[in-house]
């Protein structure tokens, strides 16, 4: 494996990046440069998993090859962004847990799109989410006198929030490919079913669900932030300006008046400029979690 094919690689992974996540593209710029090219290449082999199972006719048997592929050596790879993600994980010592559990998350949706309740959800969007900010953590670093069990169960919280926000952003975009996200419960609660948003309902009953939904959200994001204070100075503005840049797509589910069928809402280029530096204000001044009282997810993940 030469130079050049590692630059390659990097390449290949900043390339994916670019095009897949403006807003991840945007905060991961704030990053050191051995830290951005390290979670890009992160980045790279999330987007290459979540990819395999959209593609039609994809079965469990493809998961497992795209598994056995994973696991191999960087010097190994013949895949150019699974050769630079092989490099960062061997080179910071990635906890292997936390990858295969993204993709046993993935799989999911090859066999599993509907989710009876909450929890059911929640342990889905951490299997596709909260295991990134768990493989991000030896990357990026933790504050001084921090351990990684301290500080998981905050970037756990952040990750179901991520992927939540996600999920209310793309409603319109899942029900096309005839996935229902939002657990049954939820939608009982307000008289509709999965076929109603798959038929693409936009009512009062489904507007009073999105509000729920997105209390939902800003509550796990608002118990999430403590923990940015847990990780490395250099960490904390990448780490906040994806979080907050995320969470202001709640904002835009709200000003298109929850029309999530027609329209993806998204922050422009302008607006998270615009954005940056209260972003980064509020990152800066955030007080970190008292160690007495480290709230601990019902999702458990530990460096073991």
């Amino acid at each position: 494996m030469t130079f050049t094919d590692m630059d390659d690689a990097f390449a290949e992974s900043e390339r994916i990046t670019r095009e897949n996540s403006k807003t991840f593209f945007t905060a991961t710029g704030l990053l050191p440069a051995a830290a951005r090219r390290a979670i890009r290449a992160l980045y790279g082999f999330c987007r290459s998993t979540d990819d395999l199972v959209d593609r039609d006719g994809a079965t469990l048997a493809d998961v497992e090859a795209w598994r056995a592929r994973v696991a191999l050596p960087a010097a190994a790879q013949p895949e150019a962004a699974l050769r630079a993600w092989a490099f960062i994980r061997e080179q910071y010592s990635v906890n292997p847990r936390y990858e295969a559990e993204l993709i046993d998350g993935v799989a999911l949706d090859i066999g599993k799109q509907r989710y009876a309740t909450w929890p059911e959800l929640e342990r889905y969007c951490y299997l596709v989410a909260s295991t990134v900010g768990l493989m991000s953590m030896p990357i990026i670093g933790l504050a001084q006198g921090t351990t990684f069990d301290e500080a998981a169960p905050y970037a756990i919280r952040l990750g179901v929030a991520l992927q939540l926000t996600n999920i209310l952003r793309d409603v319109g975009e899942d029900a096309a490919r005839g996935r229902v996200y939002l657990p049954a419960s939820d939608l009982a609660r307000f008289g509709l079913t999965a076929e109603d948003l798959l038929n693409g309902v936009h009512d009062e009953r489904f507007t009073e669900l999105m509000k729920f939904e997105i209390r939902r959200a800003r509550d796990l994001y608002a118990r999430a932030l403590p923990g940015i204070a847990l990780l490395s100075p250099a960490a904390r503005p990448a780490v906040g300006a994806a979080a907050l840049l995320y969470r202001a797509i709640l904002n835009e589910i709200e000003a298109i008046n929850y029309r999530v069928y027609a329209r993806r809402a998204h922050t422009s280029g302008l607006q998270k400029l615009l954005r940056l530096p209260a972003i980064l204000w509020t990152v800066w001044t955030l007080e970190p979690p008292s160690t007495g009282n480290v709230e601990v997810s019902d999702i458990k993940a530990t460096s073991a």
